[in-house]
Parts: structure tokens; C-alpha cells; sequence
């Protein structure tokens, strides 16, 4: 597949509901023939935005707009230190991601809008309001971290570090230092908890006591978001992935329960690799593999 050499990256800026100043870069096509979808790409959690600019870029050097934004608290969202900072996962969904949305929107007027979300990107796209605007969803490792879903290998180490020593440092911190371990982005100590103390398969069970910003998050309105969605999504994941089991993607799927979902599960030696985890479906030595296959869902026209 031939594509151009993108633009550089622009940088923008935009406002959640709540006022919060967020940040992003958007890749423009240089040969833009106005029919390709226009492309915005959700992170993981305490992943930057930075780290899909490689697969942006791609995106745009064949045809479709693509953009990246950090949640608050994250990247170039940061403002200083994270310690009094009151934000949830619920609220990189409902105020961060779906105020990108209506950013993309407002860029590229009339045109199709499709998703991708990495991880936690993926649970963000169905709990903004403003998702019906999305023709399509690639999701890719995407789950909410329920740990049973965990591959079973995993299963103890993950439940010490992201159930125990998580939750026990941001409670003690005011916030998770992620970097310092050199784990992940450093994360707002509500996100940490809503990762850490989720013990339950529904997420909003714990919303009814966990402080949000300006308040516990809304449960209801997080699923009535996905509810609201009636579009295609398509959920992948490498065999390896130790968090998006083939239970964990059914899980977030199954609150889609509008919209027309399939789930798919590749095996790295298809590729003729050993492993892919979590997070190498976005490098770089992937856009010969893996992303052709995204592209064509991306572009693809199918309504039934």
C-alpha cells in the first residue's frame, strides 16, 4: 500500500463541559480528497498521546485525518502536579474524549468520523455522549481491567501491582507515580482508584461511592452513552494480550448493546512473530502487519 509523506502534526487545543483546557496534534492529509474518514485515536491508560503519533502519521500519509489528545492529567493535558487533581477514567470518557470528538467534528464538518481506541481508549469512545457521531470503532486491547479477565499467568502479579500497590500509593501520594517506577505516565489518584478497587464486573457499581470530579461519576449516563452507540465496532486483540482476553473484550462489548460488534483475536505467528502483547500493535514495525487491516476497517463503506 502506497501513501504519501504526512504534514507535520498541528498542534491543538480544545475545552471538556467542565471548563478543562485539553491538548492534541492533528495530522492532515497532504493530498485530501475530502471522502476519507477522519480518524480520532483514544490512548491507554498513562499512555501519552505521543505514543500514537507513529500510527497517526500512517494514517494520514493514506488519506485520513487523524487525531491524537491526552486526557487530563496525562502528556500535554498535565498542568503541574497531579496531587488535588479530581478526575476518573469515567471522566476521560465523558468529558475528555467526548469533547475531542465534537473537536474533530467541528474540524471536518460533514464528513465521516471513525474511532480508535487502545485499551481503556476503548471503554472512553462508549461513555462520551457525543459518540454517535463515530461511524465506526476499531477497538484494539481494549477492556475495562476486571481482574479475573486477567490471562491467568498474569493473574497475581497484576492483581499486586495494579490492586494493591496502585490503590495503596495514590491513596498515600494523592496520586500514582507511575514514572518513578517506570511503569507507566504518572495518573490522578482517582483514576488509580478506579483502576485499582474495581472488584466487581460492572463499573458503575463502584462509581456510587468513588470521588469524581465534582463528584461520584455517573454510572447511568456512562451506560446510556453505550447504549446510545448504534455503530459498528470492532474489537481485536493479540493472543498474547495479557489484559484483553478474549472475556475482558467480550465484557466491554457486551456494553454496546446497540451496536453492531465483532471480536476478533489474532495470533502473533500469523505475523511471524513470538509475541505482540498489549501495546506493540502500535510500534512502528507494525504498519506492514497490523495496520493495513485497521485501515481497511477504518475506510470501509459497509452500512448493513
Amino acid at each position: 500500500m502506497i501513501g504519501h509523506e504526512p504534514r507535520a502534526p498541528e498542534d491543538i487545543e480544545f475545552a471538556a463541559a467542565d471548563g478543562y483546557r485539553l491538548r492534541g496534534r492533528l495530522w492532515r492529509p497532504l493530498l485530501d480528497d475530502g471522502r476519507r474518514p477522519a480518524v480520532i485515536i483514544c490512548c491507554a491508560t498513562g499512555v501519552a498521546a505521543r505514543y500514537y503519533g507513529r500510527f497517526a502519521a500512517w494514517l494520514s500519509a493514506h488519506g485520513l485525518p487523524a487525531m491524537t489528545f491526552d486526557y487530563r492529567g496525562i502528556g500535554d493535558s498535565r498542568y503541574g502536579s497531579l496531587r488535588g487533581l479530581r478526575a476518573t477514567k469515567n471522566d476521560w470518557g465523558a468529558l475528555d474524549t467526548d469533547a475531542a470528538i465534537r473537536a474533530l467534528a467541528a474540524r471536518f464538518p460533514g464528513r465521516t468520523l471513525v474511532g480508535v481506541g487502545h485499551s481503556i481508549g476503548g471503554f472512553c469512545l462508549g461513555s462520551a455522549p457525543s459518540n454517535a457521531r463515530l461511524a465506526r470503532l476499531l477497538l484494539v486491547g481494549s477492556q475495562y481491567a476486571y481482574w479475573p479477565d486477567y490471562a491467568p499467568r498474569q493473574r497475581v502479579g497484576y492483581l499486586l501491582r495494579w490492586h494493591l500497590l496502585m490503590p495503596a500509593l495514590a491513596l498515600v501520594m494523592g496520586y500514582f507515580p507511575g514514572k518513578r517506577l517506570g511503569w507507566l505516565e504518572d495518573l490522578p489518584r482517582g483514576v488509580a482508584l478506579e483502576w485499582g478497587l474495581r472488584l466487581w464486573p460492572d463499573f458503575d457499581r463502584l462509581y456510587r461511592w468513588l470521588p469524581g470530579a465534582g463528584g461520584a461519576p455517573d454510572g447511568d449516563a456512562a451506560r446510556a452513552a453505550f447504549a446510545g452507540y448504534r455503530g459498528e465496532v470492532l474489537a481485536c486483540a493479540s493472543a498474547d494480550d495479557p489484559y484483553a482476553t478474549p472475556a475482558a473484550m467480550e465484557r466491554l462489548l457486551g456494553w454496546f448493546t446497540q451496536a453492531r460488534t465483532r471480536q476478533v483475536q489474532f495470533l502473533p505467528a500469523r505475523f511471524g512473530l513470538n509475541r505482540i502483547g498489549h501495546f506493540a500493535p502500535f510500534h512502528s514495525d507494525m504498519q506492514r502487519m497490523l495496520w493495513p487491516l485497521g485501515l481497511k476497517w477504518l475506510r470501509s463503506r459497509r452500512t448493513d
